[in-house]
């Protein structure tokens, strides 16, 4: 083999289960690893998985120029509770404005719904007298002695980390500044969280939760970060690290550090980014992302070849969504992210029974260790994947390219003895109801970001990726009338691939309020060169320069009278008085689009301007041709197993082949097409085929 010769980036994404990772060369050279994550310390997988790909191909870690990573560590800080202890600084009278909340539910008549416990304890709430006006204006000046007063009680409380949220800073951050500049004085390493520089806009609620949020998983995210740098920097590995953001753009790993809150998103942001670049190459105009993983299920949309963005999040519910029309079950983070709905479903998910001995799936996870039964690690309850193995989607020579062995007898007796003998069903038809309760639960977030937003979902093709994906996409695809399901190359490390595809981000926000009839021309302008100034300073950042970037503004708007505004997105170029007097008329169209009517007439406000300064990644289509040249050169010699499809179909021999097998005339299904990281399944009634890029397109039969 000849040695790496050429420079090199590394996407390195973890997930509950796998930890994924693709080295891409200037050459074309490609090298894919998929790990089991080591969730004692997750750097390690990357490091360790680093070091096997360069051995591969007899590379040298200088040659790796950046290290682009997505990472789970801070939302699974929150989904587990297993952030820091911190308290919340706040004023006088607001101590309770977390449990206030916006008195929504998510489910409206289930009485017995609790909301999601606090990520600060009432007794870790400490209150001080100041008052800034709505005006900016300073009515009660900070005391000195009051803040080390609340901050040595926190602490002597066992707090970690502190979030200070006062009223109206968004218009006048200086008593935040003031309390923060205290604080450091005496306690420089005690990380704080100012709800002015993470979120400088109006609604004291969003703005406490999103810094709560921030100060709950910074100490966590930090450490993190620091520890796989430190990894790195052993590994002779010196090159930039960059996160990817919930909005899909990259960001320094300093930057994530201090702002953890935009990386809560950040491994599932990837897929999506990725799924945006095959529908562009490829000529979709819609595309609904599906990505399934051994923990966890994502959907979103690509409409008209545009991401769906939300400037608001909630995680923690029951799904975790950006929506406007189901809000209430999770913790609000406002900051700028991809609209993804996520549920706790994946090949680890765990098979139990509910109260009303009703066979369950998720959202417990037997994770990478001990993982499915399959696994042989100890564990006897059986998981999604245990139910694939058994159906004969999974084959029983091992996962990962067979580096991860499997007991497919371990995994048929789980299934056959802790669900087929409760229920009364053959072993097929158990391991089948497993897979269809997974595939219910899943279709719950593919309808949350289209049905549920007035989208109907056979309009949209599927792109189905993540380890799971194109084994349960085309049944899920059936059952939403959707015709088409494209399969990537190497679609079990797709979002790795998405990490090398990203933009560097910076993000500037300034809140106004004041009637949109008021808003002069050269007043906004000047605002928005206030922006592009801080823009500016920005991009000259050592640790991640811009390079040549463009600025994309935006104003959100809102109806006088309502509390929450949408962003609508201003032309590039010059301000001129005519993109002015459009605005109305845009904001009524936005307002369309998310709700479904408009309110022609209304009066509208301003609520803020937004600036995004974006490094735009050069990215052509060599990453997919490298993709799937690897897929085409696994070749094996066809062979068949036993699968089954149910109702009229039962158990069927079912041919097994690898991707090099298609071509770009359809076959009919039954067929299972085997690579190193990802299995697809295609139906009895579907075909497959490759189209030119080496998607395997398959065509799925609708049942009219």
């Amino acid at each position: 083999m000849t040695a790496l010769s050429s420079a090199c980036r590394v996407g390195a994404d973890i997930g509950g289960t796998f930890t994924d990772l693709v080295l891409l060369a200037d050459d074309g050279t490609i090298v894919r690893r998929k790990v089991a994550s080591t969730t004692e310390d997750y750097s390690r997988g990357i490091v360790e998985g680093l070091r096997d790909a360069l051995a591969e191909v007899d590379g040298d870690p200088g040659l790796i120029s950046e290290v682009l990573h997505g990472t789970t560590v801070a939302t699974n800080a929150i989904l587990e509770y297993k952030g820091a202890r911190c308290g919340l600084i706040t004023t006088r009278g607001f101590r309770d404005v977390l449990e206030l909340r916006r008195l929504r539910m998510p489910q409206l008549y289930r009485l017995d719904w609790n909301k999601p416990r606090e990520l600060i304890e009432r007794h870790l709430r400490a209150e001080i007298t100041e008052r800034i006006a709505a005006d900016g204006s300073v009515l009660v000046p900070v005391d000195r002695e009051e803040v080390l007063s609340v901050t040595a009680m926190l602490l002597e409380r066992g707090v970690e980390s502190i979030a200070v949220a006062l009223i109206n800073s968004y218009v006048n951050p200086a008593h935040e500044r003031e309390v923060f500049r205290i604080i450091a004085e005496y306690y420089p390493d005690l990380p704080v969280s100012m709800s002015a520089e993470i979120l400088p806009e109006i609604q004291e609620y969003e703005r406490t939760s999103t810094a709560a949020v921030n100060a709950y998983v910074q100490p966590t995210v930090r450490s993190y970060l620091r520890k796989l740098r430190a990894s790195l920097d052993k590994a002779d590995v010196t090159s930039p690290l960059l996160i990817m953001q919930s909005n899909g753009g990259l960001i320094s790993s300093r930057g994530a550090g201090a702002m953890p809150v935009r990386i809560i998103e950040s491994g599932p942001a990837a897929g999506v980014i990725a799924s945006r670049e095959i529908a562009r190459l490829c000529g979709y105009e819609n595309v609904i992302c599906f990505d399934m993983g051994g923990t966890t299920a994502k959907a979103s949309l690509i409409e008209a070849g545009r991401l769906q963005e939300s400037g608001e999040y909630e995680v923690g519910g029951g799904v975790s969504i950006g929506s406007r029309l189901n809000r209430g079950g999770g913790y609000v983070i406002r900051v700028p992210s991809i609209d993804i709905a996520e549920v706790g479903a994946g090949g680890g998910s765990l098979v139990s029974f509910d109260a009303a001995g009703g066979l369950k799936v998720g959202p417990e996870s037997a994770g990478s260790f001990p993982g499915p039964v399959c696994y042989g690690n100890g564990n006897e309850q059986p998981t999604v994947t245990d139910a694939n193995v058994t159906l004969g989607y999974v084959g029983p020579e091992g996962l990962a390219g067979g580096s991860l062995k499997i007991n497919a007898d371990a995994s048929r007796e789980a299934i056959e003895n802790r669900v087929g003998r409760i229920i009364g069903a053959d072993l097929g038809e158990a391991a089948l109801g497993v897979h269809n309760i997974a595939n219910a639960s899943m279709i719950r977030a593919l309808r949350s970001v289209t049905i549920e937003r007035g989208r109907d979902p056979s309009d949209f093709a599927m792109c189905a990726f993540g380890g799971n994906g194109p084994i349960h996409g085309p049944h899920i695809a059936r059952e939403l009338g959707i015709r088409q399901v494209i399969i990537p190359p190497c679609p079990g490390i797709f979002s790795a691939f998405g990490l090398l595809l990203a933009d560097v981000e910076h993000h500037y926000i300034k809140s106004i309020r004041l009637p949109l009839d008021r808003l002069q021309l050269t007043d906004l302008a000047a605002r928005f060169d206030e922006l592009a100034e801080q823009a500016r300073i920005g991009a000259a950042d050592p640790e991640y320069p811009l390079g040549d970037y463009e600025l994309k503004r935006s104003i959100v708007l809102r109806f006088v009278g309502q509390s929450f505004g949408l962003p609508v997105q201003l032309p590039d170029g010059l301000l001129t008085q005519q993109v002015l007097d459009e605005l109305p008329q845009r904001y009524l169209a936005e307002y369309k689009r998310t709700y479904g009517f408009d309110s022609p007439g209304e009066r509208l406000e301003v609520e803020s301007l937004r600036l995004v300064a974006r490094g735009a990644s050069h990215a052509s289509d060599m990453w997919l041709k490298a993709a799937a040249r690897t897929e085409t050169a696994l070749t094996a010699e066809e062979k068949q197993r036993k699968a089954y499809f149910g109702g009229d179909w039962g158990w069927l021999d079912t041919r097994v082949i690898t991707r090099a097998g298609l071509t770009e005339t359809p076959v009919a299904g039954p067929l299972i097409v085997e690579g190193y990281d990802s299995t697809t399944i295609v139906p009895p009634d579907c075909t497959a085929q490759l189209d030119r890029f080496g998607n395997i397109i398959l065509n799925i039969c609708v049942n009219s």
